[in-house]
């Protein structure tokens, strides 16, 4: 089983679309029973809340569902649960830093660096543009997918 986890601030935006659309992929390619996608956020603040209205609209959009997500924190033994831990920003690869408390296996890594860039995927909360964040979510997420499969030989 492969393990990913895609993490941002508060588990209610990019992180919920990411682990959303992976999901939705990895169905189109028959491999739900190879993997196990999930998602988190570093902060407290959104624990326990929904997918925020307009990251389930753009993903409706799309034809995927977000039904019964609710945002959950990372915790440091989230690292030696999954394989993968993808973040949306550099401040939350900080914090991912320091939640975990370094990354000896080197399994953290910037969605966008599987697309060859250092680039943070823009916050919708913030900028209310949720087509830019879902354009370069899907972008990471179908190069993360080429990139396991590769590594996986799927």
């Amino acid at each position: 089983m492969i393990k990913v986890l895609f993490v941002c601030y508060g588990n209610i935006c990019r992180s919920t679309m990411a682990e959303f659309v992976f999901k939705d992929m990895i169905q189109k390619q028959n491999l739900d029973q190879q993997f196990h996608i999930a998602s988190a956020g570093t902060s407290n603040e959104e624990i326990g809340n929904p997918v925020y209205p307009g990251t389930r609209n753009k993903l409706a959009e799309h034809g995927i569902s977000t039904e019964g997500k609710y945002a959950v924190q990372l915790t440091e033994a989230d690292y030696q649960k999954y394989d993968y831990i993808l973040g949306m920003d550099k401040q939350n690869m900080r914090n991912m830093a320091r939640i975990f408390k370094g990354d000896p296996e080197q399994k953290v890594k910037l969605l966008l660096e599987y697309v060859g860039e250092e680039a943070d995927i823009a916050d919708p909360w913030y900028t209310r543009n949720f087509d830019i964040t879902y354009d370069d979510v899907y972008r990471g997420c179908t190069a993360l997918l080429a990139h396991i499969m590769k590594e996986h030989n799927l």
